[in-house]
């Protein structure tokens, strides 16, 4: 029978996708704008919506692959066809689920867009602000409505075996990689291409109509920064809840002790769903004010606010006399969440680090690279320290509350995966406040191409810089957010291959044997810290490829189409938009490929043991990798826009000229290969947890062993 609670949950997840859907309708009924407008806008569209069906067509092929391989080659474990079909099943639903998260999302920003521009037409900083998070908000409640719509599903039609759920969150995972790796190579490739040649050869203002590559720049905001990161969030929202559950299901003393400390996470993302609800309507500005970010903050203080009593009452309701020490672990995960967004504000926003960075652009290209590349360095510690922070408190304040009958260090570990999900109290908001920046970044460039009035670029302007922050405090929330599921993934495998072990009859698999002092953990930890690095190479350099390939086509358009300049030709922006789409798809499959591959082959070539040292090893790396590129080239763009504002020369001096260099080397590494780390490190670990049977059973060194 189905509970109370599990009813509960599923009710949030219907309230969630219908207050998306009633926003949406909304936003679409507001004003368009001028024939001109709603020409851009169409084309941005019409570029947006070609590209996401290459790409979910081009990932269906691989998706019906892999689900081929999970249905037949998990068949011969000990749940048979029946187990193997509900792991297929799971991953197909994830990856449609993720894709169809990416989808919504850039379906309401592609269409908000321009009816931002025509609000801020009407010179009123506050309601164009308050539109543009309006469209994002229909992303942030869709994206969390589907996730927990698609969790509670799978709990109740799989009877609770949270096992059979890793398919489901396989699936969500390698969806976000390719939407991620393909998105981020478009839209970067393009903005790359279109600014090396618009501003810095041609001297023309950023998304100038008489830049060809123009649009195929604004489409790549909405495949790449709208579609990826709905697809990716989605995936960080059903991994990081997944997780937690696996954990607890496979600690089954703690779960003695606490009773409903597998459906708990879900019962907080419900609860994250009011709590957003809540949040909404304090996003605004107070009279007289222009701190746009302030407003979007207050909407994040509230949600977490109500998140954090929220989680005192479920906690006191649903976890009986240990409520307390479930309480501080939860709220642990919402303390890190806060201070590494304050933390990636301060290094992205116009703060002494971008700052210092627009100065150094007075000396050249080469100085603002390496002032980049200090402040994206410099911003690691923080956001690491406050993780380890969280996870010594989470653990310990559970470790020593342990009742009798539960293994401590038990239940310290799922202290760590309760402070993982209660980051899902603030998801939709979060998702909310990032979606407010493709939208407020297209909004400008309908401005600038439509030649509106020099008011309405006064605010979409401004819109804009808080964007770039926006999308950045973003990427640091799905950075921490991929630490602390991680390290319960990371947990929960080390678990599950004692299990599977042990059922066996093979020799007992320990968290012990994963010590320093062993050769294979240390091979495994060496690869696996290796691998971001080599898988960020090729988004870097397929980037690198993708602008070059704009870059000389701009050229050829700028010499052989007469009155380009003059602003009498018409460029072909569908030119630009082909090339862009063709090199992503073609791009996007070795680094993805890279992701899924290598944990099996360690795993089956080396063992378990090595396979759980790699999984540290990604951990340890991709972490700080992803918080240097991201925030870095967070940094770098906003360092250009405080040029644009007037600073050190304003636009066109030779100081800008340097800050756009440093913003397009900052461009592959915040938009591409940072946020693309955050699926890599949980793939890597859900497909270790999807074949664990395969690879305890099957792994050289066993095999060896067995039969000498």
């Amino acid at each position: 029978m189905v509970s109370t609670l599990e009813v509960l949950v599923l009710l949030a997840a219907i309230l969630a996708l219908g207050y998306a859907g009633g926003q949406s309708i909304l936003v679409l009924r507001a004003e368009e704008g001028d024939e001109k407008m709603r020409a851009i806008s169409n084309a941005v569209r019409e570029g947006a919506e070609a590209f996401l069906s290459r790409e979910y067509k081009t990932v269906a092929v691989v998706g019906a692959v892999l689900a081929v391989l999970i249905l037949v080659g998990l068949s011969t474990g000990s749940g048979g066809w029946t187990t193997s079909g509900r792991l297929a099943l799971g991953f197909v639903v994830g990856a449609a689920g993720s894709a169809l998260a990416g989808y919504v999302g850039m379906y309401v920003s592609v269409r908000a867009n321009v009816r931002t521009a025509q609000v801020a037409k009407k010179g009123d900083l506050d309601a164009a602000m308050r539109f543009a998070f309006q469209g994002g908000s229909v992303t942030g409640l869709s994206v969390a409505g589907f996730a927990l719509l698609g969790l509670i599903g799978f709990y109740i039609g799989y009877g609770g075996n949270i096992l059979d759920m890793t398919g489901f969150i396989f699936g969500a995972s390698l969806m976000s990689l390719f939407a991620r790796v393909g998105g981020g190579i478009y839209t970067k490739g393009a903005d790359v291409g279109a600014d090396l040649v618009g501003k810095v050869e041609a001297g023309i203002p950023e998304d100038d109509p008489r830049n060809p590559a123009v649009i195929a720049d604004n489409v790549g905001d909405n495949v790449g920064d709208c579609a990826g990161m709905a697809a990716d969030l989605f995936e960080t929202y059903v991994v990081t809840a997944v997780s937690t559950m696996l954990l607890a299901f496979l600690l089954t003393d703690v779960v003695a002790k606490l009773g409903n400390a597998i459906i708990f996470p879900l019962v907080i993302g419900a609860w994250a769903i009011v709590a957003t609800l809540v949040g909404f309507p304090l996003v605004r500005m107070s009279k007289g004010s222009t701190n746009i970010m302030g407003a979007l903050y207050k909407g994040m203080i509230g949600t977490t606010i109500v998140g954090i009593v929220g989680l005192a009452v479920l906690s006191y309701s649903l976890m009986g006399s240990s409520w307390f020490p479930v309480f501080i672990a939860s709220t642990m995960g919402l303390i890190v969440m806060v201070v590494i967004i304050f933390s990636t504000d301060f290094y992205t926003g116009i703060h002494r680090p971008v700052e210092a960075i627009a100065k150094a652009a007075q000396s050249g290209p080469g100085p603002v690279v390496i002032e980049g590349m200090a402040v994206g360095l410099e911003s690691t510690i923080i956001p690491a320290l406050t993780i380890v922070a969280g996870t010594l408190v989470s653990f310990g304040v559970m470790y020593l509350s342990a009742p009798s009958g539960v293994d401590a260090t038990h239940f310290g570990l799922y202290g760590i995966g309760l402070a993982a999900a209660s980051m899902l109290s603030a998801t939709g908001m979060i998702i909310s406040i990032d979606a407010f920046g493709p939208i407020t970044d297209n909004a400008g460039g309908i401005a600038e191409m439509a030649n509106l009035p020099k008011e309405a670029r006064e605010i979409t302007d401004p819109l804009d810089a808080v964007g770039n922050t926006t999308k950045a405090v973003t990427k640091g929330y799905a950075v921490g957010s991929a630490a602390l599921a991680a390290l319960v993934l990371f947990a929960a495998y080390t678990q599950a291959a004692g299990s599977v072990a042990n059922s066996l009859n093979l020799p007992p698999i320990n968290a012990s044997d994963l010590a320093i002092n062993s050769p294979t953990v240390v091979v495994g930890l060496i690869i696996g810290a290796v691998l971001p690095f080599f898988f960020t190479a090729f988004l870097m350099r397929a980037v690198g490829t993708a602008a070059q390939a704009v870059v000389q086509e701009v050229r050829r358009q700028f010499k052989t189409i007469k009155g380009i300049m003059e602003g009498t030709g018409k460029p072909e922006y569908g030119t630009c938009v082909d090339i862009v789409t063709r090199t992503a798809l073609h791009e996007l499959m070795l680094p993805a490929a890279i992701g899924v591959v290598t944990p099996i082959a360690v795993g089956l070539l080396l063992g378990p043991i090595a396979l759980g040292g790699l999984l540290i090893g990604v951990i340890l790396s991709g972490l700080p990798l992803a918080i240097f590129m991201t925030t870095g080239g967070g940094a770098w763009d906003n360092g250009k826009k405080y040029i644009e504002q007037g600073h050190y020369g304003g636009k066109k001096s030779d100081a800008h000229k340097a800050a756009v260099v440093g913003d397009t080397v900052g461009d592959a590494t915040k938009d591409t290969a940072g946020p693309a780390i955050n699926p890599l490190i949980k793939v890597v670990n859900t497909i270790s947890i999807l074949f664990i049977t395969v690879i305890v059973q099957y792994n050289l060194p066993t095999l060896i062993h067995l039969h000498p």
